[in-house]
């Protein structure tokens, strides 16, 4: 094991927290996870107890801290990362008046509808189009409309990562990557947009949320001593401000300067990039002021549904792959993939829409939905497998199509995540989008890019970035193919004219199936 500092960082997901011990080469020492459970009391709603989550935390650190035989003393700093739009209050007492609303509870609908209804200019951060009822906005109005002696008696109104660092050091303050990427916070014009806020009537909400808003990597305070002596760390340990936890991932991945992307993936995609001037428009959100890098400005885009859907496609119609895998003693998935590199590109003719769980980008229309056309009987699940995947490079191309239009033009894709594994997979977005696409060394991008800005926040590097130089490493690079890169185009844009064709049987029939196929379309 290399000697000390080390820097711990913390990543809170949505199924449990991770604590991550590295070196400040950025080499993994050791781990601790532990599971948080997930309440859904009525439709749509998604809730966690913060009590958990602190248990969870504790167990974690202890676990990581054991496994690596790392002194306190040697921890230099410590940072977080959290989901994000998951929203507490809190009383007077520090004390949680209710169960967190997570991120994708939808409960705040109609408050998101009204907050898109005033064509604010602050909407520029969400394309100016519809405003997600996942963001922390309408969540906070949600809790001041429907539960007033809640709102009455909260103190503070706060994400996740706020209360995190401040059971960590008693202060309150706010990330910059919270603020702006969930509650419309722009630098640029001065910080939150009052007039979008009491448009909505949540202009008092300002007040209950923490008053300073603070660059990433910026040391809050040290760690207090009753949480070091429950957390076997020493007090006082530098605690800097995190982030949303894809956002820290894309720092664990190296994006850090304009031109970079990251293709976090597992059961969706999500892609965050940098650019050097704001750009705004409709499919895709941000730019965001400083969310990332100060002096930068970060985009962010995403597909519903993508490992899910090859997951839905084994799990339901591959019978026939994991006889013949368990056969061998192999992964369905090594079976299906031998099946798919036989098949040419665009699976002779067969055409996968990817929005079997609605588009996020760029339409943000959640009545889409997915399909298959092209078939015929010629076609063998390989072909549908490989249809499936290239379906779901060609709706990443499309964000970055739209993101071109505003002059973005990504020079490198950097990707974490399950899909990643796949080479074939990786292979396809290299040849459709005609990007390189990079593997970093340490897939766990989250936690990594919370112990970067932990050596930041210990001040073991000056920024950002000189951490990500010295702590993000390259491990391979897949470079596309140009002959594919021209194949591929044709049945590019047969994915594109497909969406705009089908949008409106695809609204009738989904509300038809909605109203229980009682009613005419």
């Amino acid at each position: 094991m290399a000697e000390g500092p080390y820097l711990l960082g913390i990543d809170y997901g949505t199924g449990g927290v991770r604590a991550g011990i590295f070196d400040t080469e950025g080499t993994p020492i050791a781990f601790g996870e532990r599971e948080f459970s997930l309440k859904h009391p009525r439709p749509g709603w998604a809730e966690q107890d913060p009590d958990e989550w602190w248990d969870c935390l504790v167990a974690a650190v202890g676990s990581a801290m054991e496994e690596g035989g790392v002194p306190a003393e040697d921890i230099a700093g410590i940072s977080m990362d959290a989901t994000s739009s998951t929203v507490l209050a809190m009383d007077s007492k520090d004390r949680h008046l209710r169960p967190a609303i997570m991120w994708m509870d939808v409960r705040a609908s109609d408050e998101a509808g009204r907050i898109a209804a005033t064509h604010n200019d602050a909407l520029k951060y969400s394309g100016y189009g519809a405003v997600s009822a996942e963001w922390g906005l309408p969540k906070a109005l949600w809790i001041k409309e429907n539960e007033p002696d809640v709102y009455k008696n909260a103190k503070h109104i706060c994400d996740c990562g706020d209360w995190l660092l401040h059971r960590l050091t008693g202060e309150w303050a706010s990330s910059i990557n919270f603020a702006s990427s969930k509650y419309f916070y722009d630098r640029d014009t001065g910080g939150y947009p009052e007039s979008l806020y009491d448009a909505v009537g949540a202009g008092d909400v300002l007040e209950k949320f923490p008053k300073d808003v603070l660059d990433l990597g910026t040391v809050v305070g040290g760690l207090r001593k009753d949480v070091a002596e429950e957390v076997g760390l020493k007090a006082g340990t530098p605690v800097a401000v995190g982030g949303v936890d894809a956002y820290a991932g894309a720092l664990g991945l190296g994006v850090v300067e304009p031109g970079k992307m990251a293709l976090i993936t597992g059961s969706s995609h999500v892609m965050i990039g940098q650019t050097s001037e704001p750009i705004h428009d409709p499919g895709f959100w941000g730019a965001y002021t400083d969310a990332l890098i100060p002096g930068q400005y970060t985009v962010e885009a995403g597909q519903a549904s993508t490992g899910s859907i090859v997951a839905w496609f084994k799990n339901q119609f591959a019978g026939e792959a994991a006889a013949e895998a368990k056969r061998r003693g192999v992964d369905t998935y090594d079976v299906l993939t031998e099946w798919a590199r036989g098949v040419p590109v665009g699976s002779d003719g067969l055409i996968v829409l990817d929005y079997f769980q609605g588009n996020r980008s760029p339409y943000t229309d959640p009545l889409a939905r997915g399909m298959m056309w092209g078939l015929t009987l010629s076609h063998t699940p390989g072909h549908v497998f490989r249809a499936i995947i290239e379906g779901i490079c060609f709706g990443t191309e499309n964000i970055l199509r739209t993101m071109r239009g505003q002059d973005f033009e990504p020079r490198l894709n950097v990707v974490s995540g399950g899909p990643a594994k796949s080479e074939l997979w990786m292979q396809m977005h290299a040849d459709v989008s005609n990007v390189p696409i990079a593997f970093t060394k340490v897939s766990e991008g989250p936690v990594l890019g919370s112990a970067m800005l932990a050596a930041v926040g210990a001040g073991i590097y000056p920024d950002i970035q000189s951490a990500a130089e010295k702590m993000v490493h390259t491990a391979d690079t897949i470079e596309p193919d140009s002959e594919r890169h021209e194949e591929y185009r044709f049945y590019v844009e047969r994915y594109l004219e497909t969406y705009p064709q089908m949008k409106e049987l695809m609204h009738k029939t989904e509300r038809h199936v909605a109203r229980g196929g009682n009613e005419d379309a």
